[in-house]
């Protein structure tokens, strides 16, 4: 086919032109040659395009015509189908001609006076047949393709190829089945989850939202619209940890040894609880009750048992056991937690206080946990998760209020099977990945390598953001996880820029690249790099920084 061939095509008659919204045809700039089920091949002409992107005038739609990432339609019936261009090559045996891979987006109504695309949906019901022309996706096909519709949403940037179609999430759907945002370090993943956090919070001011902050970046994000935990003001008591909790802190033997330290900490700790006073009237007592009980009581119990043995009877776990319980009760590090202070049943204020119930003008809780010592950190933060979803079970005859869990360094908390084994932490947020929808609680999970996460975590993730992924067993895992119909903006991914994202899944009408909105610096987590060109000009003041800094070390606080 050449060129003239080409040019007849695309001016010949009503077939290959459809009426515009200004009242001018809008030319087709290709025809259909293979349909498959989610995906087709089009054969574009390449003169057509140029002319197109000539032209001044055009909507930003059609200025973006044919290339990989915009949007393309097509008419079958009365229906206008809308695609996405997924890549593009030349063809050796046409002129000018150009084969582009194309999947399917969604379709919508063709309004016979306009010409205009009409009440797009996801999905398609008829599939073009061979020969179809293909048409660019105007500005006003763009607005009704992503339009947010009636559903509650939030706005949160720019959609490709355009610079004014918004691009949304459906709020219902985001938080009813879990997201994930992953991203390489330095593409601006913090800056991006305060601003979807930010348009939640403007959305729905009675949430309640529950962040794992690891490194301590969040409190200047949210300082006016979040209540802040560190170490200093915690105070989560030790007595709410359940058994398997309460081994990974005390018990570090392995093997027969650990067994036999695990069967001693469980009977004694089980006679510390019913020796509480708070056991009296429950008939179902167990290890795991939360209920508080004296550490003094804990450790006589362990003497006691030991006592009972013979001489030829084995104490090293009774000792091992005692040894850890004294080092950790003086231990200034762990006061937040094992204070004798928080013996006190306090069980309804913790909650009230980290749930946000009510919410004080405050729907956020902070929970910065980068002064927790690292060995008890991944037990803490399987602690508040497991209240989180312990609490949601036992108020199901209650008023519902649904939890948002978002977890910081969710690969610390979630590994997979190549690094670690089973621990508390990814018992609870792989059961909450698995069954929190069903309890109204939503998780939140933010990785830098999302290959590190457990197996099928990301895949019980309905709306998966995606910034630009740098290693390729990263993008692999991703791609994997998401749907069919995304194959072709996965492939956008490593050429995204800072602040850009594809978002697919349940959260969003179709996948679509976003460029999301700048951000308030006063909005802003403390996440930025540092700027070694401008730092390391500067001097002076050193011995009394050293001084302070020291002191802070010291007294392990801010």
């Amino acid at each position: 086919m050449d060129g003239t061939a080409w040019r007849g095509f695309a001016d010949d008659g009503a077939a290959d032109s459809a009426p515009h919204t200004s009242g001018s045809p809008l030319v087709a700039i290709g025809r259909v040659i293979e349909v498959g089920g989610g995906t087709a091949r089009v054969l574009i002409d390449g003169s057509t395009v140029d002319d197109l992107h000539r032209a001044a005038g055009v909507t930003t739609g059609v200025a973006r015509a044919g290339e990989v990432g915009s949007q393309v339609k097509m008419q079958s019936g009365e229906l206008w189908l809308v695609a996405n261009v997924r890549s593009l090559r030349l063809d050796d045996a046409a002129t000018r001609g150009i084969v582009a891979e194309i999947d399917f987006l969604g379709e919508g109504r063709n309004c016979p006076i306009t010409g205009q695309l009409l009440e797009f949906r996801r999905g398609v019901t008829r599939y073009p047949m061979p020969g179809c022309a293909i048409y660019p996706a105007g500005h006003a096909d763009m607005l009704q393709i992503y339009a947010a519709e009636d559903r509650a949403h939030i706005e949160i940037g720019t959609v490709y190829p355009t610079s004014d179609v918004r691009g949304a999430l459906y709020i219902d759907a985001l938080l009813g089945r879990h997201f994930a945002l992953v991203g390489s370090t330095g593409t601006g993943k913090s800056t991006s989850l305060a601003l979807i956090l930010h348009r939640i919070c403007e959305l729905a001011p009675e949430g309640h939202i529950v962040m794992i902050d690891p490194h301590g970046e969040y409190p200047a994000a949210f300082e006016n619209h979040g209540e802040l935990f560190d170490v200093e003001n915690l105070a989560l008591p030790y007595w709410l940890l359940t058994f398997q909790e309460h081994a990974e802190v005390l018990i570090a033997s392995e093997g027969a040894e650990r067994q036999r330290d695990m069967d001693v900490l469980g009977k004694c700790l089980l006679a510390a609880r019913q020796k509480s006073r708070s056991s009296e009237g429950l008939s179902k007592l167990t290890v795991d009750t939360p209920i508080p009980y004296l550490l003094s009581d804990l450790l006589a119990f362990i003497v006691q048992d030991m006592g009972k043995l013979d001489r030829s009877g084995d104490t090293g776990s009774h000792m091992r056991l005692k040894t850890k319980i004294e080092e950790i009760r003086a231990d200034p590090r762990y006061s937040f937690m094992f204070s004798g202070m928080l013996v006190t049943d306090t069980m309804a204020a913790t909650i009230a206080r980290l749930f946000r119930l009510p919410t004080g003008g405050k729907p956020i809780s902070i929970i910065d946990v980068s002064g927790v010592p690292s060995e008890i950190t991944s037990v803490v933060v399987a602690l508040l998760s497991r209240l989180v979803f312990d609490y949601a079970i036992w108020s199901r005859h209650e008023t519902t209020r649904p939890i948002l869990l978002v977890c910081e360094e969710a690969h610390r908390y979630i590994p997979s099977d190549r690094t670690t084994t089973a621990s508390a932490v990814r018992s609870v947020l792989e059961r909450i990945a698995k069954e929190g929808r069903k309890y109204g609680v939503s998780l939140g999970l933010i990785t830098q390598r999302p290959s590190d996460l457990a197996e099928g975590v990301l895949s019980q993730c309905g709306t998966i953001i995606a910034m630009r992924l740098n290693n390729e067993r990263d993008q692999a895992y991703v791609r994997s996880a998401m749907p069919e119909g995304a194959r072709g903006f996965m492939e956008t991914i490593p050429a995204l820029r800072n602040r850009e994202c594809v978002v697919c899944g349940e959260g969003t009408s179709i996948p679509m690249r976003i460029a999301l909105d700048n951000l308030e610096e006063n909005k802003r987590p403390a996440s930025g790099d540092p700027l070694f060109s401008v730092l390391w000009k500067n001097s002076g003041d050193e011995p009394a920084m050293i001084g302070r800094v020291i002191d802070r070390w010291r007294r392990q606080g801010r």
